[in-house]
């Protein structure tokens, strides 16, 4: 069962980019956690705003890739610059015509 995990992040005043180069370093173990997909994007209408899709093998290696250093790293550095807005939506992928 894919899980997929698709949300934003509110981000201060100007810190958006700042916030996307951290959630776009290479994060040791997440792949091997069970992360299939990781993709980061903005949208300029809402400039203060990352958008986050990822796909993972199920809810539990989503869960279980919180615990990884290189997470736990990327989110305390980020943690000061996000404004607490939070949005999203988690669900079972049923399938796709692309495969």
């Amino acid at each position: 069962m894919t899980f997929a995990n698709v949300g934003s992040l509110g981000t201060k005043p100007g810190h958006r980019d700042t916030v996307v180069s951290i959630l776009l370093r290479p994060m040791p173990g997440l792949k091997e956690a069970g992360c299939l997909l990781y993709e980061v994007g903005v949208n300029d209408e809402a400039p203060d705003t990352v958008f986050v899709c990822e796909l993972w093998e199920s809810p539990a290696a989503h869960k279980s890739s919180l615990q990884l250093d290189s997470v736990r790293a990327a989110i305390a550095e980020a943690m000061p610059m996000l404004s607490g807005e939070m949005g999203g939506n988690q669900f079972t992928v049923l399938g796709s015509p692309l495969r």
